[in-house]
């Protein structure tokens, strides 16, 4: 990967400083940069693409200290989530803010970043080429993205924290430029270095079924509830506010919210308002199909439907994996008896059934068959890392499974574990200011 490294090095920024805000405690700062659509390439005058990012700092500094303020970077999960937007600064952002300038990526094809969705992918021309550009949008791209910023700030190494897929990229950073980097915290987010994705979707399908029957232990009322939108829903067409039709698999989308302690008892008050009395008998009611529509809709985030499973290529093909091993799962089925509710997986279907994905079925068949995905770990320069990680795995996470998690850990040589069963894929939602604390005690304790 040393050529890689140096084609990335070589690279110029530009950086415009547009607009600054203080309100609430806290001062922020718009920052534009212009970095080539592909770092790695040899071309003398690359196609650029604009990369945005939001600096936040506590207002209890003056600007003459925040000014001298070590950096954080925050990767944000994902793929395809943009940076958190803050009214306040709260839970770790408040805990960071003592010590750091928090900058706040919207990682390439996300936010206020130059955008990627259903209106601006075509007018790159066929799917094929589509497809070739997206290539441009995983870690290794993100990582690039990351290093001009630094240089173009003028900061020395710094620290990042990533969580869920920012801790991936975290990954990628420590791979291939851990040179830019101080310490690195990671919640929820150790990605397996090597295997392939169906060893992954193996193990979420196991961790979400139990997750179910921890959940309907708590509400078991929400069973039949389940089971009546079910029947209803293969009986009686019922469309959301786009005009799809709300079909079985996508109602058990709404499995989503078992992801997380912050939001798993949402589930019950989704539920809860989802029939009403009509003059034609029973139908779901307007408030569950608006919801339901926020659920499964990826208008907002198509990168996520179009790259998750790129997120795990390592060589071959991903080849629509969750969809395939599901096979190994019936009770996973929309025809299942009961009915399972599902996680974060991405299957085919979704590019049929959403509207806002229509367009973008091509090019995600193009992606789910690329047999070429380039490395995102070099597994030899993890395990002689001498940069300080601190990670928090959570024991039932559903998303990120703890025993792929640990093997991931146990490669990086000094990365420090924190293992916890108090919070699930958004402890950091939950808790936030203690567990940066905790983590960035441990990154320092260490050194």
């Amino acid at each position: 990967m040393a050529d890689v490294e140096v084609a990335a090095t070589r690279r110029q920024v530009r950086h415009e400083v547009r607009a600054r805000h203080e309100f609430r405690g806290m001062r922020t700062v718009e920052h534009f940069f212009t970095v080539p659509l592909d770092h790695f390439a040899s071309s003398p005058d690359p196609e650029t693409i604009t990369v945005f990012a939001r600096e936040y700092v506590s207002a209890s500094h003056s600007e003459e200290e925040a000014a001298e303020l070590p950096w954080l970077l925050f990767l944000q999960g994902g793929p395809g989530g943009r940076g958190n937007r803050f009214g306040s600064l709260g839970g770790w952002s408040k805990a960071a803010a003592k010590d750091f300038r928090i900058l706040m990526l919207d990682q390439r094809g996300t936010g206020l970043s130059t955008p990627l969705d259903r209106n601006t992918l075509p007018q790159r021309g066929t799917a094929q080429q589509q497809a070739a550009f997206l290539e441009h949008f995983r870690a290794d791209s993100i990582v690039a993205d990351a290093e001009l910023i630094r240089g173009a700030l003028g900061s020395g190494p710094w620290s990042i924290y990533g969580q869920s897929y920012g801790g991936f990229c975290a990954l990628t950073y420590l791979s291939f430029a851990s040179e830019g980097l101080r310490e690195v915290l990671i919640t929820g987010g150790l990605a397996p270095l090597t295997g392939s994705a169906d060893d992954v979707y193996r193990a979420t399908f196991k961790r979400v079924a139990a997750r179910n029957a921890e959940y309907f232990g708590w509400y078991p009322e929400d069973r039949a509830t389940v089971e009546r939108v079910a029947r209803h829903l293969r009986s009686t067409p019922e469309f959301l506010p786009d005009g799809s039709h709300l079909s079985v698999e996508r109602f058990q989308m709404a499995g989503a919210f078992l992801g997380g302690n912050t939001r798993v008892d949402s589930l019950h008050y989704l539920l809860e308002d989802a029939f009403i009395e009509s003059a034609g008998g029973s139908r779901l009611s307007d408030p569950f199909l608006e919801q339901m529509q926020g659920i499964v809709s990826r208008r907002s985030n198509p990168l996520y439907a179009l790259m998750h499973e790129s997120i795990y290529g390592q060589g071959g093909a991903t080849d629509w994996s969750a969809w395939r091993v599901l096979r190994e799962f019936p009770e996973f089925g929309p025809d299942a008896d009961p009915l399972l509710l599902t996680g974060e997986m991405v299957y085919p279907w979704y590019f049929d059934q959403d509207p806002a994905l229509r367009p973008l079925r091509e090019v995600a068949g193009l992606l789910a068959a690329k047999p070429d995905w380039k490395p995102l770990y070099d597994v030899n320069q993890l395990a002689a890392n001498t940069v300080p990680v601190a990670a928090a795995v959570y024991s039932d996470d559903i998303y990120v499974d703890r025993n792929l998690s640990l093997e991931t850990a146990s490669a990086v040589h000094g990365l420090q574990v924190w293992e916890s069963r108090d919070f699930h894929h958004d402890g950091i939602a939950d808790d936030g200011e203690g567990i940066f604390a905790r983590l960035l005690g441990m990154a320092r304790a260490g050194t």
